[in-house]
């Protein structure tokens, strides 16, 4: 168990939220509540639907844009701050030189899967992979994008050359920017989302470097989710916890219980439920780390949607319907039944980790109602991996729901009927900055609500039922 302190302690905690299209710096006091926030948007460049890269520089740049902003707040000036928390994308990663910090070629994105094919030539080691790090054997993680960095770039393969490679999860990337000294450090939770970490050993594992290709040399020095990371080069306050943005998310409202089904939805979906200070080994879903100290680790089971949001971003611009999101409120509340959208944006994620049938829409339709078949299909994907949770023995008797597209009365009331649970959605959604500042801040045992959330209670809806099973069905 974590050691907890019955108040946070004076001075605000600031949170850098750095995802998938945005970078935030959230000031946050000792109840909970953020007193100053900037954002910055980030850019995402995808070619087809296995390339996803992003600009390293850019992100760094706004991480100290935002951090800046707040910092210059007269507020946050005035109660000061006193301890940092960062929350990144995970499974995101960079190659840059350690000596000056410069980017040796794109960041790969977590939505990136373009070494599926090389990583297939290693399929018959899946199982002690999955054993090992808790991960099925996926393009998405970084193992297999650090291994394409060494066999495409020569930049890399100089700098390997030349002892001057830096590269990991692109926490450690910010880490070497943000702090004094510019250490090489990556927390607990990102190492694990590279495939190379051990889950019960929580270091790099010997076995799976070789396995890869990967020098130990050029990766980050682990350590946990809560520590002392060192101070930020501008302001001297210590970074006291960096994580991974959706194991993050399950804090936002302090401790969560066990039975509790925390649901995420940003660019990707996410349900995962904590198991304590147990891993819980499952063939279909993830094992990960929700927070650990020096001494102790708090392990949840993860189910993983590919495509939420980003599977939006593409109806908007395959069918050329711009911003849908202002529209999406009163679409999801209109009469009629929409046709089933077939959602494998970014591949199936679990509990079936392949690719699956192209994207499609089964049946004729109106614009509007191809929209609401899409995210009625986020819904299914998270059902599917809530009833392998389920089946093997995981009790969830509530869901809490949080991410930019909670804010949708339509779909959260879809996702009680659907589930037949009771869904709690906070009065603040921010759910990843919340968390983070929690773990920042020493694990408060006090740790208050913002605000009177509201409970969508299951009804009966026969006709999503039918949807559903022939969501299932069509993607085999």
């Amino acid at each position: 168990m974590s050691p907890e302190s019955e108040k946070q302690g004076s001075g605000l905690t600031l949170v850098i939220d750095q995802g998938t299209f945005s970078t935030r710096a959230l000031a946050v006091d000792a109840h909970g509540t953020i007193r100053m926030s900037s954002y910055r948007r980030v850019s995402l460049h995808r070619r087809g639907l296995a390339l996803a890269e992003q600009n390293a520089d850019e992100i760094a740049e706004s991480v100290h844009r935002v951090l800046q902003e707040v910092m210059a707040n007269s507020t946050v000036r005035r109660l000061g701050v006193s301890r940092v928390g960062l929350a990144t994308q995970r499974s995101s990663v960079v190659a840059w030189d350690r000596r000056n910090g410069k980017p040796l070629g794109p960041l790969l994105s977590w939505l990136d899967c373009r070494a599926a094919d090389w990583l297939s030539e290693l399929e018959s080691h899946a199982q002690k992979i999955k054993t090992l790090t808790g991960l099925p054997l996926s393009p998405h993680y970084g193992a297999s994008k650090l291994r394409w960095y060494l066999n495409h770039l020569p930049e890399v393969k100089r700098a390997k050359s030349g002892g001057y490679l830096a590269f990991g999860p692109l926490a450690s990337f910010l880490l070497f920017h943000l702090l004094q000294g510019q250490p090489l450090l990556v927390d607990h939770a990102n190492a694990s989302r590279t495939q190379l970490w051990n889950i019960v050993t929580r270091d790099w594992d010997q076995w799976l470097l070789d396995l890869f290709g990967i020098p130990l040399e050029t990766l980050p020095h682990c350590r946990p989710i809560c520590h002392n990371y060192g101070v930020l080069r501008e302001g001297g306050v210590p970074v006291t916890a960096v994580n991974g943005d959706q194991n993050a998310a399950i804090y936002s409202l302090g401790r969560p219980r066990k039975t509790t089904g925390i649901i995420n939805i940003g660019t990707g979906a996410f349900i995962l439920r904590s198991t304590g200070n147990k891993a819980v080994d499952h063939p279909t879903l993830l094992t990960g780390l929700a927070s650990s100290g020096g001494d102790w680790s708090e392990y949840t089971i993860e189910g993983t949607v590919n495509g939420a949001g980003g599977a939006l971003d593409w109806a908007a611009n395959q069918w050329n319907l711009g911003d849908i999101m202002t529209s999406l409120p009163t679409w999801l509340s209109l009469e009629g039944e929409p046709p089933v959208f077939v959602n494998t944006i970014g591949g199936l994620g679990s509990p079936w980790w392949r690719s699956g049938p192209a994207p499609t829409v089964l049946g004729d339709s109106e614009p509007w109602q191809k929209v609401v078949a899409v995210v009625e299909s986020i819904l299914f994907l998270l059902h599917a991996n809530l009833e392998t949770l389920v089946d093997t023995g995981q009790v969830v008797s509530r869901l809490e729901i949080s991410g930019g597209l909670a804010r949708l009365d339509g779909l959260c009331q879809r996702l009680a009927d659907l589930t037949q649970l009771p869904v709690y959605r906070p009065a603040e959604t921010e759910a990843t900055a919340r968390g983070i500042a929690w773990l920042a801040a020493g694990c408060p045992l006090h740790w208050p609500k913002p605000g009177r959330g509201r409970v969508f209670r299951p009804q009966k809806n026969q006709a999503l039922i039918r949807r559903y099973r022939k969501f299932l069905q069509a993607l085999g």
